[in-house]
């Protein structure tokens, strides 16, 4: 509804020979957040359509899109992966810095999303940690119940923002049965686990897609190709990582040390 909206500001805009400068001096906003907000990039915000909507005399028609907008609660990036994970019947996700969104504890996500670079308001921030605890609703809540298989690298359990609760969170997590927990330990790692985080998804429809994201960029991918180097890649790391019993003691340990 943001992209269709900040179609209709720029169309209105052109029409009325109304400059990008000039909506942006009239509603607060640098040329380039217009520009965003017109490429579907940023949510236009009811200040902008008010003020595009008097500056092209268009009648009230671009201020009533304020009754349609609402906040993504995904960054744009990820919400074509959102709406596919919304469709799975089983997710392969392998981490290497970070507990998948799936299995972290409030605090957990707190602690990176109000530390996002470059800093998110406090009203983004909140819906991104709302939005993320109600995803884990898969775990339990899907009928049929979708099959889960994690890696995680030893890196991301010892990180700093892990701590008693994060790891009781993990093995809470381990005893679903429709949930596998593995951990890769730093003296297991092959090449491939090196590479980057990455997930393997299968939708009820069967179509299978392979997701990679990085500190710049993402991507999904239904190329089979792609899919299969990924599945490659990914059992790679599953027979190097320990066995899920094996796993839950590990992360046992880790929640005895003082």
């Amino acid at each position: 509804m943001w992209r269709f909206s900040g179609n209709q500001l720029k169309r209105w805009r052109t029409k009325a020979n109304v400059s990008r400068e000039q909506l942006a001096a009239a509603s607060n906003y640098s040329p380039d957040t217009i520009k965003a907000m017109e490429q579907g990039v940023r949510m236009p915000t009811p200040r902008v359509l008010d003020a595009a909507d008097e500056l092209c005399r268009a009648e009230g028609l671009l201020s009533a899109a304020k009754d349609y907008l609402s906040r993504e609660k995904f960054p744009p990036r990820a919400q074509e992966f959102m709406e596919r994970e919304k469709e799975a019947i089983s997710l392969w996700w392998y981490e290497i810095t970070y507990v998948p969104g799936l299995l972290q504890t409030e605090g957990y996500a707190r602690a990176l999303i109000e530390n996002h670079v470059p800093p998110l308001d406090e009203q983004t921030a909140e819906e991104r940690i709302a939005a993320r605890i109600e995803r884990q609703a898969i775990l339990t809540d899907r009928k049929p119940p979708v099959a889960l298989s994690f890696v995680l690298y030893e890196a991301a359990v010892r990180s700093p923002q892990v701590d008693g609760e994060q790891l009781r969170r993990l093995l809470e997590a381990s005893r679903l049965w429709n949930v596998v927990i593995q951990v890769l330990p730093f003296e297991r790692a092959v090449a491939a686990a090196l590479m980057g985080p990455m997930v393997l998804l299968e939708t009820r429809h069967h179509e299978r897609f392979a997701y990679t994201e990085g500190p710049l960029g993402s991507q999904l991918s239904a190329d089979p190709g792609v899919v299969s180097r990924a599945t490659e890649r990914l059992s790679m790391i599953r027979a190097q990582a320990l066995s899920p019993a094996e796993s839950a003691r590990f992360l046992e340990r880790m929640v005895d040390q003082p």
